[in-house]
């Protein structure tokens, strides 16, 4: 673990600063725009915006690394994404801030992929997996940190804006100052949909509607906390606990992952987190029923993510698993751009429980999906599957994703490398 920390410390310091900033982004815009009195219709549409940017990203960020390098792309995007952090306090209206947002969506998606190719490159087989886990925890404690610098704040002002855009400014110094070989890029051709359907319909279906549940959860908890009247602190309070709950959970969920049927501990996280959206809902608690239902909705949310590619996966042969994987961060893409839209118009209909009956109802369908999809195909025998591998869907990319599966390849004599893929 020291090996991988002095390999690349300025690496995961980037991205703790790049999901400070961002991080941070999506609640303020939350209670920003409340003040600037938007509806809550116009700020779904603006957050869905940052999602529909990311899957842009995802599809053409590879191509321009190809043609101009990653050094090229990195500082391009970065400029844009500083620019267009500290343009929001000046251009409020609806429709600035969703062209920004987009743009931001966009960046971000880039600035991720290379920032993981630097990473990915900087490691070996046998420090990998350590590597990919101490970069999603840089990524939580960069988002959970960001809060308590919200709460810290005063939304009306510029200056948590300046403080945004400044934090991803610095997270560039590290990075491209970071004595490491600019890696190679390539990236796999995308499994057609058909086929990873057929391969795995749960996985499918699963990745969806967590893409929906994530950027419901990511983009509109500020949303939701301005609309139920939270303070500035509880705002940051109740979106921590979200983060909290992912980063804490994700370990002994995945744990048992690794030692279980999936789908049983699918149907038990989402059954979970509709118990959770259910206190949320009541209102039961106050402020404190609040965060505790933020807490286990993110601590189930995230893990459901990770356990549903690795299902996925398991019914596939090693040299599918990035086509498959890289179609399926796409498959989690359109949930994205979707999830925050729907909660907008359920939160106009409902008022601010319609956030919680959003993420409710996604997850109460995936538990009875997965509860049926056992009834269909048996179960993966227990050691002859894929290891579960900690991931944050909130910052996926294509990069991720090789990652991840040169990590099971890695691991393929100990978890059975003649794992084949299966009809339902």
């Amino acid at each position: 673990m020291l090996t991988v920390i002095r390999n690349s410390w300025a690496l995961l310091f980037g991205i703790m600063l790049l999901m400070l900033g961002n991080g941070m982004q999506g609640t303020l815009l939350g209670v920003r725009g409340a003040i600037e009195g938007f509806s809550t219709g116009a700020m779904s549409i603006i957050m869905a915006s940052y999602f529909a940017g990311f899957l842009l990203g995802s599809q053409m960020v590879p191509d321009m690394i190809r043609r101009v390098g990653h050094v090229r792309v990195f500082a391009f995007l970065g400029s844009l994404a500083s620019a267009g952090l500290i343009l929001y306090p000046l251009l409020t209206n609806p429709i600035a801030w969703t062209g920004l947002r987009l743009l931001l969506g966009f960046c971000f998606c880039g600035v991720y992929i290379v920032s993981e190719s630097w990473l990915n490159n900087s490691t070996t087989n046998e420090t990998r997996g350590r590597a990919l886990a101490l970069y999603m925890i840089a990524q939580m404690v960069g988002i959970v940190a960001a809060q308590a610098l919200f709460a810290w704040g005063d939304a009306s002002e510029y200056t948590l804006f300046i403080i945004v855009s400044v934090l991803v400014s610095l997270a560039f110094a590290p990075i491209l100052l970071a004595a490491t070989p600019v890696p190679p890029f390539e990236s796999a051709k995308p499994m057609s949909f058909s086929k990873l359907y057929s391969v795995s319909p749960l996985g499918f279906i699963g990745i969806f509607l967590m893409g929906a549940v994530f950027s419901a959860l990511f983009g509109m908890a500020g949303v939701y906390g301005a609309a139920a009247g939270l303070t500035t602190g509880q705002i940051a309070l109740f979106v921590s606990a979200i983060y909290t709950g992912g980063m804490l959970l994700q370990y002994p969920i995945g744990w048992l992952s690794d030692r279980a049927d999936r789908r049983k501990l699918v149907i038990a996280g989402a059954v979970i987190g509709v118990l959770a959206c259910g206190l949320g809902i009541s209102g039961l608690g106050g402020v404190n029923g609040a965060l505790v239902s933020a807490f286990l909705i993110g601590g189930m949310a995230n893990p459901l993510y990770g356990i549903l590619l690795a299902y996925t996966n398991d019914y596939l042969e090693y040299e599918d698993m990035s086509a498959a994987s890289g179609r399926l961060l796409f498959v989690n893409g359109l949930g994205a751009v979707g999830g925050p839209l729907i909660t907008g118009w359920l939160m106009g209909v409902a008022g601010p429980a319609g956030f919680f009956i959003f993420v409710g109802v996604l997850m109460l369908v995936l538990a009875v999906y997965a509860g049926w999809r056992m009834t269909q195909r048996g179960a993966q025998p227990i050691g002859d599957d894929t290891n579960y591998v900690v991931m944050s869907p909130m910052a996926t990319t294509p990069v991720t994703i090789e990652s991840v599966v040169e990590e099971w390849e890695d691991q393929a004599p100990e978890v059975g490398t003649d794992t084949m893929a299966v009809n339902p």
